[in-house]
């Protein structure tokens, strides 16, 4: 692995600038170093003080400004060196090589006076920079080590002239890396090894990277992993060399033609030692990362907005995603995690995000483990609840890093404003909320759970400290798959705005006590009665023995009188799963409120009933009859023209002719009141129902028959 090429960088993955303050004893040479890298040259008459001098990002290596600011001891203050101390982001040392004193002077004054000035965990990186090295034939070295040694802030320590341009750019370089890439975070010198915050972080990318989660890097992933953080994909004898760097130092480093996660970590740590912790800041920028080792919130929380009276969902390429993560960590292939595999696929989350109410508020085996059909049900509600911790979820995941896209935003799909579908009378979601309201103990967590098919036998079995006010699993309506989430709301006299905005309403009541349906007629009035959101009552309990309901009216008159369906009975003390029929029913009237399908069954107000009655109108028998009546009017005009054409050849012939018309027109009239209005037609000739005429005519007439229908069904539907 190595940097071989340079990649975009977004914004948050560098820094805005780089602010290099240049001190040290008086004439060092620290202005001269600031005028020699501006002109090129060694200047002949050196001011006491060069003003600040700006670099465009264009031109430096790390494409950042570079703001490089001089200090003169002469002509500012103890104050304003203060200060420029504070909003420095490097600070070069500029030492003599040929004056000693000015040596001994960086330990004794230069660096505590500058720690003094900065906290003890987040040091300024220094430089110590020996200037006038073309004065003398030896080094400095010798001396710097000790110190350097000593301060593990000090970066590095470069020799150079101002007068002969000696590792001046260089200088000006290794000040911007110690900025942008800096050493403190990632290694500790005295234990020579990285440290933990960095080794959690790359062991987080190891994990990432690893698709096929069998604890090895291999060459498909390797190669995925350099061209997204590089933008340059490795050879195969590249792979095959770093893969032998390994082998060489350590034992474990390579597995299967794999690079293991110790391999992985020993790699990084020989970039560091080796002075190229450019390449590690590189990769852990590319996965979120920033200066403190800590997941940034431009990568966490990409902007989104999301206008008033829209929704979240995941799209399909998020659901693809989830699907192969999902896939990744199912190691035993049986559809369900384990807690020991949920485990392992939140060891890329700084934290356990799903608690044990999560068991209850989706489906799961027998065993309680979540199942394919559960994993993705969580994600689909986080997203439609808090959708900003669904981004952050999918950030630890690397969704954006995975699916190479800009960031977690482009896994989300927001729906359009609900007043439009109401408009347009369609809708594109694919997430309905219905919101659970009844007296306290009136069966609404059963009927929660029974929407995750659970009987009574199992909901016994919840602990009362796992208990999910949650539920969410797919219905199929009209063979399309969409998401129910049910939420239990809480008894209070008034419900909150927030505990109002829904798809669908879902009032529970409790057959067996008779002050239950009382609350549920007061919410009603309080906040639906006026409302667009169509209501359900749901007759809880219904295997239990029924009471009079201590209310003015029974729930049916109560339900026909708001032009409402009647109460559902509903039970979950089954034997199997409870019955999905009023899921499907709640999820229909959220879909298609603005046909306000609240009755599915013989009430003559929704739509089933309303084309029944419409196929036995007098109306459409009349049509019928009409359109018959017009068929049989052509075939007698056609038998005639036929009968002129034989009179001359044949008389007996015509009369038998007649006769077998008369017979169908009889039959035809006789069928059209008792049965099938074309069985008796048989004993029409082969050749006339051959005829392309009759055909058209009467395709014409079942147009005119489909049209009608579909008018008066509209015009029907209107006046309801």
């Amino acid at each position: 692995m190595h940097a071989g090429g340079t990649r975009p960088r977004r914004a948050a993955d560098m820094k805005k600038d780089v602010r290099i303050l240049l001190v040290g004893e008086p004439r060092v040479g620290k202005t001269s170093l600031i005028m020699s890298l501006v002109s090129e040259e060694f200047p002949e008459e050196v001011p006491p003080r060069a003003e600040e001098i700006t670099i465009p990002a264009d031109v430096t290596p790390e494409r950042v400004p570079t703001h490089i600011v001089d200090y003169s001891e002469a002509e500012q203050s103890d104050e304003q060196l203060h200060q420029e101390i504070s909003q420095a982001n490097v600070i070069c040392i500029v030492y003599a090589v040929n004056n000693k004193h000015s040596i001994d002077k960086v330990t004794s004054r230069w660096i505590p006076l500058i720690n003094e000035r900065t906290d003890k965990d987040s040091r300024l990186p220094l430089i110590l920079v020996g200037n006038k090295s073309d004065l003398v034939e030896y080094s400095s070295m010798e001396t710097i080590l000790p110190i350097m040694n000593q301060y593990t802030e000090i970066e590095t320590c470069v020799e150079c002239s101002a007068k002969n341009l000696k590792n001046i750019s260089e200088l000006f370089y290794y000040a911007q890396k110690a900025v942008l890439h800096p050493t403190g975070p990632l290694y500790c010198p005295e234990e020579k090894e990285m440290k933990p915050a960095c080794i959690k972080a790359l062991t987080r990318i190891f994990k990432i990277s690893d698709q096929d989660n069998d604890g090895t890097l291999n060459d498909a992933e390797l190669n995925f992993f350099q061209r997204i953080c590089f933008n340059t994909p490795l050879a195969p004898q590249a792979l095959e060399d770093v893969k032998n760097v390994v082998r060489k130092h350590i034992s474990d480093g390579v597995a299967d033609s794999g690079l293991t996660l110790k391999g992985f970590l020993f790699l990084h740590t020989l970039f560091i030692q080796r002075g190229r912790h450019e390449t590690t800041w590189t990769v852990l920028r590319r996965f979120g990362y920033d200066d403190d080792l800590d997941l940034t919130p431009e990568y966490l929380f990409p902007l989104l907005k999301i206008p008033p009276d829209c929704t979240t969902e995941l799209n399909h390429h998020a659901y693809l995603f989830l699907q192969s993560t999902f896939d990744k960590h199912d190691l035993d292939r049986d559809c369900a995690l384990s807690p020991d595999e949920l485990k392992d696929l939140f060891k890329v989350f700084p934290y356990i995000p799903w608690g044990p109410d999560v068991n209850n508020t989706v489906c799961t085996n027998e065993k309680g483990w979540i199942t394919y059909q559960g994993f993705l049900s969580q994600w689909t509600l986080t997203t439609y609840l808090d959708v900003q911790r669904c981004l952050e979820y999918l950030g630890y995941l690397g969704y954006s890093i995975l699916t190479e896209q800009e960031s977690q935003a482009s896994a989300l799909t927001i729906t359009r404003d609900k007043k439009i579908d109401l408009q347009k009378k369609q809708t594109q979601r694919n997430v309905f909320r219905c919101n659970v309201i009844g007296m306290k103990n009136c069966g609404k967590s059963g009927v929660l759970q029974a929407l995750l098919g659970r009987n009574l036998v199992r909901q016994k079995k919840i602990r009362d400290d796992h208990k999910s006010y949650y539920a969410i699993n797919t219905v199929y309506v009209y063979g399309q798959e969409k998401y129910l989430l049910m939420h239990d709301i809480s008894e209070s006299e008034f419900l909150t705005e927030a505990e109002i905005i829904c798809d669908v309403v879902c009032l529970v009541y409790d057959v067996s006590n008779p002050k239950s349906f009382e609350y549920c007629a007061r919410i009603f009035k309080q906040h639906f009665m006026d409302s667009r959101i169509p209501c359900l009552i749901i007759a809880a309990k219904s295997d239990l023995h029924e009471v009079k309901q201590e209310y003015s009216i029974s729930p049916t008159d109560f339900c026909r009188k708001h032009k409402m369906p009647p109460p559902q009975a509903f039970t979950c003390n089954t034997a199997d799963a409870p019955s999905k029929d009023i899921f499907v029913k709640l999820t229909t009237m959220a879909m298609y409120p603005h046909a306000r399908l609240r009755c599915m069954c013989t009430c003559n107000r929704c739509t089933f009933c309303i084309c029944q009655n419409f196929l036995n109108s007098d109306l459409l028998q009349s049509v019928k009859n009409k359109i018959f009546t017009a068929v049989l009017n052509r075939l007698r005009a056609r038998v005639a023209e036929w009968g002129a054409m034989l009179l001359a050849d044949d008389e007996g012939s015509i009369t038998h002719q007649v006769h077998a018309v008369s017979s169908v027109e009889d039959s035809i009239f006789m069928e059209s009141s008792h049965g099938p209005l074309f069985l008796e037609a048989r004993h029409v000739t082969q050749a006339d129902l051959k005829s392309s005429t009759f055909w058209l005519r009467a395709s014409f007439g079942a147009t005119v028959f489909a049209v009608l229908g579909f008018a008066m069904y509209k015009a029907l539907l209107k006046q309801r």
